[in-house]
C-alpha cells in the first residue's frame, strides 16, 4: 500500500506503464503449416461441416473433388466463397482444397467460407485483423429450431377451427 495514487496525472502514468507491460509480453503468432506447406482448418454452418487446406498457388479452388463452378454453380455461393480472400488482399495467391457434408448448398458454401478464413489466419498470422473485423472467423451458430409437440413446425400452430 506504499504505491498510492494521489491524482490522475500519476494514474495515466501507471495507466501507461500497465499498457506498456502487456504489449511486450504478448508473444506474436506463429504460422501453423504442415510439412507440405500447407494450412488446415474446419470451418462450420448450419449442419454443414468442411475440412479446408490451403497451400500457395494459382487460386485453384476444389470442393468435393470437383472443381467450385461445378460444385457451387450459383454465383451467390461463388462470391461466397471469394469473399476471405478479397477482404485480405490475396485473390488468386492460395489454391484451396475443400471436402464438405451436411446440411444444404447454402450451408456448405458458408461452411467453406468459414473453413478457408481460419486456414488463412493460421497460414499468415498478419490476415487477422481483416478477416476478424469482418465477422469471418465467427462461427455463425444459428441452426435450425426443433419442431415442438403439438405443433405444426417449430412454431406453427395447426389451423384453428372455432365450429
Amino acid at each position: 500500500m506504499a504505491d498510492q495514487i494521489n491524482s490522475l496525472e500519476e494514474l495515466g502514468q501507471v495507466a501507461e506503464g500497465a499498457a506498456e507491460a502487456v504489449v511486450e509480453t504478448a508473444a506474436p503468432r506463429e504460422p501453423v503449416r504442415d510439412e507440405l506447406g500447407r494450412s488446415y482448418a474446419t470451418g462450420k454452418r448450419k449442419d454443414a461441416v468442411a475440412r479446408v487446406w490451403i497451400k500457395p498457388g494459382s487460386g485453384k479452388v476444389t470442393v468435393n473433388g470437383k472443381e467450385m463452378t461445378q460444385y457451387f454453380a450459383r454465383p451467390v455461393l461463388q462470391m461466397i466463397l471469394r469473399q476471405p480472400f478479397q477482404v485480405a488482399g490475396v485473390v488468386d495467391q492460395f489454391d484451396v482444397m475443400a471436402t464438405v457434408s451436411g446440411g444444404g448448398l447454402s450451408g456448405q458454401a458458408g461452411a467453406v467460407k468459414h473453413g478457408v478464413s481460419k486456414a488463412l489466419q493460421l497460414y499468415d498470422p498478419s490476415l487477422r485483423g481483416a478477416l476478424k473485423a469482418a465477422g469471418f472467423l465467427t462461427r455463425d451458430s444459428r441452426v435450425v429450431e426443433r419442431k415442438k409437440y403439438g405443433k405444426r413446425k417449430a412454431r406453427r400452430s395447426f389451423q384453428f377451427s372455432k365450429r
